[in-house]
């Protein structure tokens, strides 16, 4: 499996044979990691990392992984760049494409991202836009690998607000994957008529499925994964807020939801979470509207169901997967 220059956008730009290597590589190098068994191979590259918006996850994800494989790398943050704003994204790409090795963008619009491959002439990785989160899905995939045994045949159930990356996202990846993928959510949050289809056509190839529905008891029913994400964002206005959680709390994950999906279900969240008042924000929805828990409870994140932990560290093993891949020679069986 050559990916040798390829650039990591989203998903769809991949067959389910590449998204698997992809997961085989990364429990590779996850092994070789727990070992202490060196993996440089990539030393004397360099990468950018572009963050038009601040992560925890990803950012480290991406410098460890790095290291890990030799590689120096320099982090450009909201303020660190002219991208869009003193200087195109065309001229951006192709000023970082002469510099670096590869281009990783987390920010705002898909275009963007694509915008900076199509010109950058070095692998780009997308690491979040406000319609896809690539890198996300392989962590969840090895995540869901190593809990359950396989991925083909899983029936995973988003509940929450899955118009967006994660619900976008993870819809593809079921579907490119052979899995039963279910958003459970109110019909306002369901993910556009577009993407439904192009999921539904790749999943009657696959042997998946894709169900959206309003009722707990049908979209939970032998649920093998129970996932959600954060429904807040912050800089909205009060009144957005408030109507987002009158129509999603009825999807909150919660004892009585992870009742209605397999006893050996597990729970997944690609964080951060608001599942008590020890941030800011949790304090600040809590104040104004009296919620103390949102998208999940505090029962089920701490429960033994939980593996949410294993897949930010996955994040990581991952990342280093995509980059190794596209920027490295691969032998067979590596």
């Amino acid at each position: 499996m050559n990916l040798k220059g390829r650039d990591f956008l989203k998903l769809m730009d991949y067959t389910p044979e590449e998204i698997t290597y992809l997961i085989d590589l990364a429990a590779d190098l996850k092994e070789k990691k727990k070992r202490g068994i060196r993996h440089d191979s990539l030393a004397g590259k360099n990468i950018a990392l572009i963050f038009e918006k601040t992560s925890t996850r990803t950012r480290c994800s991406f410098e460890v992984a790095a290291h890990d494989l030799g590689m120096h790398v320099t982090y450009l943050d909201p303020s660190g760049s002219q991208i869009g704003k003193k200087e195109s994204i065309a001229d951006t790409a192709r000023v970082l494409g002469r510099m670096f090795d590869g281009i990783e963008y987390r920010g705002f619009g898909q275009e963007i991202v694509e915008e900076l491959a199509k010109y950058a002439d070095v692998p780009v990785w997308n690491g979040l836009t406000n319609e896809f989160h690539p890198t996300q899905m392989l962590a969840d995939m090895l995540t869901i690998r190593e809990h359950l045994g396989r991925l083909e045949g899983v029936r995973l159930v988003y509940m929450g607000d899955a118009r967006y990356n994660m619900g976008n996202s993870l819809m593809v990846t079921c579907a490119k994957l052979g899995m039963d993928f279910v958003a459970c959510t109110n019909r306002t949050y369901f993910p556009a008529d577009e993407l439904v289809e192009y999921c539904r056509k790749t999943a009657k190839e696959t042997g998946g499925s894709i169900t959206l529905t309003e009722e707990l008891a049908e979209g939970l029913k032998d649920a093998d994964v129970v996932y959600t994400d954060v429904w807040v964002s912050m800089g909205e206005p009060d009144e957005a807020w408030k109507e987002r959680l009158g129509d999603l709390m009825p999807y909150q994950v919660n004892k009585k939801a992870m009742e209605l999906a397999k006893p050996e279900a597990i729970f997944m969240h690609c964080l951060p979470a608001f599942h008590d008042l020890k941030t800011k924000i949790g304090r600040e929805v809590y104040e104004k509207f009296g919620y103390d828990e949102l998208e999940v409870t505090n029962e089920v994140f701490e429960s033994g169901q939980s593996v949410v932990f294993d897949e930010a560290e996955n994040r990581m093993h991952t990342i280093k997967a995509v980059m190794l891949a596209t920027l490295g020679e691969q032998t067979e069986g590596e």
